[in-house]
């Protein structure tokens, strides 16, 4: 008995050139700052990953997103943007940048930008003006300012929260000394929230767009692409109504939140296709936006952005009747709305899946659940920690997502099987999340540490100097030197199964297999390709077939524990 998922795209062979290259794309995603270090000053910059573009090649991906890379205080890991037609001189030059892009395109590999639509940072020329402006002026109509509550103004226009903890609401001092107007602000109070409903920011969005398409950008991530459009219309619902509605996700599920996930920011959008279909190939693009299902599918359309990023993997537990239910229902969506799927385990925002993987599902004292922000916060107890698990689990889950019909995003160091850095002190630790939400958040400074390179040398070979975030002892063994060529090893793993990903690639379609076994998952993709996951505690037998390659090494003819197989 078989049931199947049909998308009906197959992509042209030479994707450099094809329109269609994005729909089973592998993309790597690049932390330009914590990546390779050409210059000795701790920090990653664009020409260490031009270096490394031979390594991107070897991996055998089809597209690179790079993480913010603009002029920034790093208030927020680069997402805190001072200019967005230029690069942080921290990190190179316009001149670099373009010799990055002329050498991933001349290996095959394209390039996405990450784009901050929702706010600037608090040192863009735009704020600093509004700040010297006076009230009801149009430097102020680019952000969003509000008179405060209260008998002076002295109270924020809302009780509502920032992502990053404390008041979304920032009090100003006037030009003129008194204290004066507030301005909204989603994240940390560097990052202002742009007022979208001006014609001048749209109009300038439009332009970078066109800016980094003309440098060779091919597509673009697009951050908080659901908090754009706001209705601000009085009376403001308070916090604990907005927490009481909430659904789960960011926003409502019938597009009435203030300022999450409303309707219009899909006019947005409609402006940027038009733009992006300038271009031969169009550009692409790809929404984070942590809506309701329900609601995922708009940013998804070809009418808009055209893909949306897929967070159902990420926050599934280790689990093949969960990982089945998220598969089907997620093809299904993407087959009605004419997108293809994304899948992705680990991000710069997350705990490692190598490390998640590793803890207990929902029977751990501090685990609660396998997303690890709970036991970090505990100060990440070893004991609750299975390291070897947690590796033949990310291997076994990766292996399965690289099958999968749609795109595949991949987080920098991941395929060396890196686990999340907890030995940080309070004192290293960069993300504003830690800081302004002590004791709720510990940050996400674990799965940022600079990658490594050489078994050992300062800073395991990303740079002559040190690392701008600690590198444990530990990186020894993980480094791209200790596995590079050697059998078995997790960067071994990922070549292989890119390498095969695209000989095999065709189709965007999934047939089930019933196994039989509620801990094993078998589907198959056209032209005889097949995938088996074992998901339990004990061997099984694999159907006929030769294996094409193992996440773990095989028991004479049967698939081991927690691991996958390719066969055809």
């Amino acid at each position: 008995m078989s049931n199947t998922a049909m998308l009906a795209t197959v992509s042209d062979p030479d994707h450099m050139s094809d329109p269609n290259w994005w729909r089973q794309a592998a993309v790597y995603q690049i932390y330009p700052r914590s990546f390779s270090d050409s210059n000795a000053d701790s920090l990653g910059d664009i020409r260490g990953i031009t270096a490394k573009v031979p390594y991107l090649k070897a991996l055998g991906i089809d597209a690179v997103w790079l993480s913010p890379f603009y002029p920034s205080a790093l208030a927020d890991g680069g997402y805190d943007v001072d200019d967005y037609r230029d690069v942080d001189p921290k990190l190179g030059t316009l001149a670099d940048f373009d010799e990055m892009a002329k050498a991933l395109h001349a290996a095959g590999i394209k390039l996405i930008a990450d784009i901050v639509p929702n706010h600037s940072s608090n040192r863009h020329e735009w704020f600093k003006e509004a700040l010297a402006s006076p009230k009801g002026s149009a430097a102020r109509e680019r952000y969003i300012f509000r008179d405060g509550k209260g008998t002076n103004g002295e109270l924020p226009p809302s009780d509502w929260d920032s992502v990053f903890g404390g008041s979304a609401w920032e009090r100003i001092t006037e030009p003129d000394g008194t204290p004066g107007q507030w301005y909204m602000h989603i994240f940390a109070k560097e990052q202002p929230d742009l007022n979208w409903s001006s014609r001048e920011v749209r109009d300038d969005f439009l332009k970078t767009l066109r800016f980094w398409s003309d440098r060779g950008v091919d597509g673009f991530r697009v951050d908080v692409a659901h908090a754009l459009t706001k209705d601000l219309t009085e009376p403001l619902l308070s916090q604990l109504e907005l927490s009481v509605a909430n659904s789960g996700t960011d926003g409502f599920d019938d597009g009435s939140h203030p300022f999450w996930d409303r309707d219009e920011v899909h006019e947005i959008y409609a402006e940027w296709r038009a733009v992006f279909n300038e271009y031969n190939p169009p550009r692409t693009a790809v929404a984070e936006a942590w809506v309701h299902a329900t609601r995922r599918a708009r940013y998804a359309s070809p009418a808009g952005l055209g893909q949306a990023f897929n967070f159902d993997l990420l926050q599934a537990d280790f689990d093949a009747v969960e990982y089945r239910e998220i598969i089907t229902r997620n093809l299904a969506e993407a087959r009605d709305t004419g997108a293809s799927s994304t899948w992705v385990f680990s991000n710069h925002d997350v705990v490692r899946h190598a490390t998640r993987y590793g803890l207990p599902r929902g029977t751990g004292k501090h685990a609660g659940s396998q997303d690890g922000k709970a036991w970090l916060l505990a100060g990440a107890p070893a004991g609750e920690l299975d390291v070897e698990l947690g590796l033949r689990r990310a291997r076994a889950a990766t292996l399965l997502m690289l099958a999968l019909p749609g795109s595949a995003y991949l987080y920098q160091g991941e395929e060396l099987g890196l686990q999340e850095v907890t030995e940080i002190l309070d004192a290293e630790r960069q993300d504003p999340a830690f800081f302004r939400d002590r004791g709720v958040q510990i940050g996400r400074d674990g799965c940022r540490v600079p990658l490594p390179w050489k078994v050992e040398g300062t800073s395991f070979g990303f740079g002559d100097a040190g690392s701008h975030l600690p590198q444990p002892d530990w990186f020894s063994k993980y480094a791209v030197e200790a596995q590079d060529g050697t059998e078995g090893s997790t960067l071994e793993l990922y070549r292989t199964a890119l390498k095969l990903r695209r000989e095999l690639q065709t189709a965007e379609e999934l047939e089930w297999v019933e196994t039989g076994n509620p801990d094993v998952l078998h589907f198959r993709r056209p032209d005889g390709w097949q995938v088996v996951a074992n998901f339990g505690g004990t061997a099984v037998e694999l159907p006929e077939g030769a294996v094409l390659v193992s996440s773990s090494p095989l028991e004479e003819a049967n698939l081991p524990a927690n691991s996958t197989a390719w066969l055809r």
